[in-house]
């Protein structure tokens, strides 16, 4: 069964000289359930945009994006939105963590988004990730790698069925990106959430067994095309 799947799907922007530039032209694409894959592609190339649209932060041009089974394409942002909070983990590559708001709170909140605020697992959540006398610490507090910690847990929050990586370790030194990486791996293995990564670096990819090239993706649509 596939817990991801992408079908026509296109997404362009305005470039500054006012011309629709494309940026993610995908035929098909399937994730699934419980899989974990990377997808390489260097900087400006939409690895970003791919995810946000999966996500539901953006919406797409055309296509399908189905996420067990629900178009995300035809819901409406407040739609969007509630499929994301239930479904959908996206830890990303600056954190976004709440700054006023300690540990504990920015997984409480993004449980608020979803299934309802649920404190004995987010306590749970937060000592999985090796943050148990940490939780009423506010990111300004942690270290870069304890903030990741914090949005790995925070991603987790809801019981999602697919986490988005993006870029996850971008902003931290090598044995805290190895750290990091093994850690969304592992609870990810643990939950039975399919993991959709992105990513240019070699060293990161070298570790997954299924990767794809976010070029070869967007080809597949053009040589559909010239056929």
């Amino acid at each position: 069964m596939d817990i991801l799947e992408l079908l026509e799907l296109k997404k362009s922007f305005l470039s500054p000289d006012a011309c629709l530039r494309p940026v993610i032209d995908i035929q098909r694409f399937n994730l699934p359930a419980g899989a974990q894959t990377a997808v390489m592609g260097e900087s400006g190339l939409g690895k970003t945009t791919l995810l946000n649209l999966i996500s539901g932060i953006l919406a797409a041009d055309a296509g399908q994006i189905l996420v067990g089974g629900r178009d995300m394409a035809k819901l409406s942002e407040a739609g969007r939105d509630k499929c994301r909070g239930r479904s959908i983990g996206y830890i990303h590559q600056t954190f976004n963590l709440l700054q006023g708001f300690s540990a504990i709170e920015n997984v409480l909140l993004a449980m608020a988004f979803g299934r309802g605020m649920d404190p004995p697992r987010a306590r749970a959540l937060l000592d999985r990730v090796g943050l148990r006398d940490r939780l009423n610490d506010r990111p300004r507090q942690l270290s870069s790698g304890q903030q990741q910690r914090v949005a790995i847990a925070r991603a987790l929050a809801n019981q999602p069925s697919l986490v988005l990586a993006d870029e996850p370790t971008g902003h931290l030194d090598p044995a805290n990106a190895r750290e990091a990486l093994a850690l969304i791996r592992e609870v990810c293995a643990e939950t039975g959430a399919a993991l959709l990564l992105v990513t240019h670096d070699r060293e990161i990819l070298a570790g997954f067994e299924s990767v794809v090239s976010l070029a070869a993706m967007n080809r597949a649509m053009d040589s559909a095309k010239s056929a």
